[in-house]
């Protein structure tokens, strides 16, 4: 069986005809696959949706429990419409999963959003053997090299230390990056109450709920007259706050941002941040090519992020490879 006979890109995203469903997709379809629970994988509308339970927990508190039509949880291998389908962890967010599937001996691996680092907040990506894998690209230029995110924990440690008249907003998104970075402080010994933006309280609540400890909490409620009181301590809060008036209700703020985004000065300017931490959690490139050697397979697709490089270095190590020009994906989970 020909790859493109079991999997295809169509508008609405990768199709798979043989089974008659499709995997993150960006339009409401009767049957989609979902990888995770970002907002640009997973969408509410569609007829039926089969993901991991966490995924299905986090698309119910993001879009309400009636986000679908049916949903199903993804439990060791499952018949769709006559393609064998898994469900393996990917290492982004928590729930978040590759997904394999397989027809008359043709394996094929949609990886979704990945990252190889070691994260206690999301499962450990495994590497799953198959004909052809699928692997995003978001970071795939050669100039892109994650940093150890707890050195970049520590700036922000060191930071508060130095400026304790201040008070650090750290701009982070709501689902998987304000979690791993409130672990990563946590791990980095800083046990104090971290405030929160309230637009982040339901997820980290769903954290918890999980198993995922993230030490003591409390609402970024600024009481008249008292901001003072958040003078030198931590406050998290999704980016599209610190535009706000929100932020100016901290005393003398300043403003991080972590992201595998800060890595480039243009963007740190672009969002007036003062203190840019480079926390990824999407492979950077190095991890991309050594997932590639790793696996090995047959042919690789990439899709949505730098395509092009990444495809020129598949083929300059005698891979097989194509970009598949998907739209529809951004950043949300940097």
């Amino acid at each position: 069986m020909k790859a493109d006979e079991l999997l295809h890109p169509r508008p609405e995203g990768l199709y798979c005809p043989v089974g008659d469903f499709f995997i993150d997709p960006v339009r409401p379809v009767e049957r989609a696959l979902i990888t995770h629970g970002h907002a640009d994988h997973a969408r509410a509308g569609h007829g039926h949706v089969m993901a991991t339970q966490q995924t299905l927990d986090i698309m119910g508190l993001r879009y309400g429990a009636d986000f679908a039509g049916a949903v199903q949880a993804a439990e060791g291998q499952v018949n769709v419409g006559g393609v064998v389908v898994s469900f393996h962890p990917a290492g982004h967010v928590l729930g978040s999963a590759q997904i394999r599937v397989e027809h008359k001996g043709m394996r094929i691996v949609a990886a979704g959003d990945y990252k190889r680092g070691v994260d206690p907040t999301a499962a450990t990506f495994e590497p799953v053997p198959c004909d052809v894998f699928i692997t995003e690209a978001t970071f795939g230029l050669p100039v892109f090299r994650h940093p150890d995110p707890l050195e970049e924990i520590g700036k922000l440690l060191t930071s508060r230390a130095q400026f304790p008249e201040r008070a650090h907003l750290v701009g982070v998104y709501a689902l998987g990056k304000a979690q791993r970075v409130l672990r990563l402080i946590r791990d980095a010994g800083y046990g104090d109450v971290i405030y929160l933006h309230g637009a982040l309280a339901k997820l980290c609540d769903y954290y918890v709920h999980e198993g995922i400890e993230l030490g003591p909490l409390a609402p970024a409620t600024v009481d008249k007259g008292l901001k003072d009181q958040f003078a030198g301590r931590i406050i998290l809060g999704p980016p599209s706050a610190f535009a706000a008036k929100w932020a100016q209700r901290f005393p003398d703020p300043l403003i991080a941002f972590a992201s595998g985004w800060m890595q480039i000065r243009a963007r740190t300017r672009q969002r007036g941040v003062e203190l840019p931490l480079v926390i990824s959690d999407h492979a950077d490139w190095r991890e991309l090519t050594d997932t590639l050697e790793e696996l090995n397979p047959d042919e690789v697709w990439v899709t949505h992020g730098r395509e092009e490089a990444l495809v020129r270095w598949c083929e300059l190590q005698g891979m097989a490879a194509r970009p598949l020009h998907l739209v529809g994906y951004e950043d949300e989970a940097e």
